[in-house]
């Protein structure tokens, strides 16, 4: 029952965030709830709902005894400076629609199954509070035979509907017959969650990096590629049809993603400062025919052989 109550602490901080400067009463409060769970809502249960707020968030309610009105002070400034907590609301108040759709909606709300490999999520992130060394038996894609190896959890990251998990792999460190230690990069890989065949706990203990930041290891990298030894970000241009540039806009390709203008012959141009990774060269395949890489030529071709590849199957 702690995820039914993590989520009813998420949907309050959810329904006072929306509420912003103006607040909301506890007769407002209560009402919502009643009307979310069919239950009512006392004082004494709001009071230790939200006391245990500022304890798992770290998000304090007040109430502004001028209106008797309850708030949460700059709770969008709290919202973008602490993504996890960001992410962590936005998770629960996506559940927690996706169930009541569920519940009062039935056969109005479709979303796609995410077959990431969640039921290892919840041991990963306590292993990585914890600082626990993790052995897992993991299966490649492009392999049939599984490999035991023996992990130290950095972080994890979501991409395109699955989860990823960064790690030291002591099995990589030690290829050369000694243990380098994990502030070496060489040793540091990527895993899919719904690789995982299995995991348990090793028994050790381990410390993080110094000032490890798993968006900044990925901040030049499109996905989930890991950059390698010497690679090096280059500026990738492009040009969109105008349609294709108005989804553009709303969602970049990259973080680094800029538009130039106008093109000649029409489209518009943009602009990105990326490692051109595989990823990278799938994601202008599946554009094809909306988007047209210019420069670097290196990317270009590299476009243009995977798309000739491909065309091969159907002729």
């Amino acid at each position: 029952m702690v995820s039914e109550l993590i989520g009813k602490y998420v949907w309050l901080i959810q329904i006072l965030s929306a509420a912003g400067d103006r607040g909301l009463t506890l007769r407002e409060i209560s009402d919502k709830y009643e009307r979310r769970y069919d239950q009512a809502y006392s004082r004494r249960t709001f009071n230790n709902h939200r006391m245990a707020v500022r304890e798992v968030f770290g998000i304090e309610i007040v109430c502004d005894r001028r209106n008797n009105r309850y708030l949460i002070p700059f709770s969008e400034e709290i919202m973008d400076n602490d993504k996890s907590i960001g992410w962590l609301v936005n998770t629960f108040t996506v559940s927690n629609l996706l169930t009541l759709g569920k519940e009062r909606l039935s056969g109005r709300v479709s979303v796609e199954d995410v077959p990431s490999g969640q039921i290892y999520l919840t041991s990963i992130m306590q292993a990585m509070e914890d600082g626990r060394e993790l052995e897992i038996e993991y299966g490649k894609y492009n392999s049939s035979q599984s490999e035991t190896l023996h992990i130290q959890p950095f972080a994890v990251k979501e991409y395109e509907r699955r989860w990823y998990l960064v790690a030291f792999c002591h099995e990589r460190a030690t290829s050369e017959g000694k243990d380098i230690g994990n502030s070496d990069i060489k040793a540091w890989r990527v895993y899919g969650l719904d690789r995982i065949l299995g995991m348990k706990e090793s028994g050790k203990t381990f410390k993080m990096p110094k000032d490890f930041d798993v968006d900044s290891l990925f901040y030049n990298s499109f996905g989930v590629f890991f950059p390698k030894e010497g690679q090096r970000s280059v500026t990738v241009r492009f040009r969109a049809t105008e349609s294709e540039a108005r989804y553009l806009r709303d969602l970049p390709l990259h973080r680094s993603q800029k538009e130039e203008g106008p093109a000649e012959g029409g489209g518009r141009i943009f602009n990105l400062r990326v490692i051109p990774d595989e990823n990278l060269l799938m994601e202008f395949c599946r554009l094809a025919g909306r988007v047209e890489v210019i420069e670097p030529e290196q990317v270009r071709s590299s476009v243009r052989d995977m798309l000739r590849k491909g065309l091969d199957y159907y002729i």
